[in-house]
């Protein structure tokens, strides 16, 4: 059992019957009244997205798991296949235990958790940030740069991404996979 003060990004905890990981938590001491820690929590299951408070000091049932580093091989449909890098089993996942599938590129190593109880696969963690190439893009036009001006770009893998108007096809961006993000653009 847990506590309050040891919620974090990523744990991996037991609600209502079902196992959530928190994806988003606050600890909020207001001038007036006990404090309180106010979470986003996905489940594992279904995806779906919650939000939750807890009062300061409630036990929460935290879930052991162990971490395994898998290389993401290719996707058919909605289910995700990966290969262990140690022992070469490979595992299929349903998309929903994905948090961003959309910037996953074929070959990329990935973080997978896992319940030690049943060694059952709860959710995928991606690098904090993935390079990939821009396919598409409109040419940006000179001179509308009064404020940071974006437009949408189209990488490899599908996704699309704001990225600033001096992109173009064939360039290189570093993305923060936490918020789908354009971070830098980068050079070889």
């Amino acid at each position: 059992m847990a506590s309050t003060s040891d919620i974090r990004k990523g744990l991996c905890i037991r609600y209502n019957n079902d196992i959530y990981k928190i994806i988003e938590f606050l600890h909020v001491k207001p001038g007036k009244g006990p404090a309180f820690v106010r979470t986003k929590l996905k489940s594992v299951s279904n995806g779906k997205v919650l939000d939750n408070t807890f009062s300061a000091g409630h036990k929460i049932e935290d879930v052991r798991v162990e971490t395994r580093s898998y290389q993401f091989l290719y996707a058919e449909g909605e289910t995700y296949h990966f290969m262990n890098t140690d022992d070469y089993n490979q595992i299929t996942l349903q998309e929903n235990a994905l948090d961003n599938p959309g910037l996953l590129k074929e070959g990329e190593v990935v973080t997978i958790l896992f319940n030690t109880e049943d060694s059952m696969p709860l959710s995928v963690d991606m690098p904090a940030s993935v390079v990939l190439e821009v396919t598409y893009t409109e040419p940006g036009v000179k001179g509308n740069t009064a404020t940071n001006a974006t437009k949408p770009a189209k990488v490899e893998t599908g996704a699309e991404v704001n990225v600033p108007l001096f992109i173009n096809e064939g360039d290189k961006i570093k993305i923060d996979t936490s918020s789908s993000s354009y971070m830098e653009r980068v050079k070889e």
